[in-house]
């Protein structure tokens, strides 16, 4: 990539942390701040139902990273490496089984 473009991608980052820091403080006292993530392919349009689809291959694996507190969205796309080298620290959530029944369906 050019030195420009990544540039430009910084600053969209840091753009979305310095907004997602209001989002939070905004909310700190009562309110909830939603995160959503999802891989993102560069699209900016639907695919198609029906006919024939284009194979389309991302050169770069993202991520578009989406806050919202019910009245302000923002959002960003971030390469989906760099997010997984800097997210070590978090834990898997148990998967409960569906097999198993609780003590008050027995």
């Amino acid at each position: 990539m050019t030195e420009d473009l990544l540039f430009l991608m910084e600053s969209f980052s840091l753009e979305f942390l310095t907004e997602l820091t209001r989002l939070f403080q905004k909310c700190r006292t009562s309110g909830s701040v939603f995160i959503t993530l999802k891989k993102y392919d560069g699209r900016t349009k639907p695919v198609p139902r029906k006919g024939h689809v284009e194979s389309f291959e991302p050169a770069d694996n993202k991520c578009l990273l989406r806050a919202t507190d019910g009245k302000k969205k923002i959002s960003t796309v971030a390469y989906s490496n760099l997010l997984r080298a800097n997210m070590d620290g978090l834990k898997k959530k148990d998967k409960k089984s569906k097999n198993k029944k609780s003590k008050a369906t027995q």
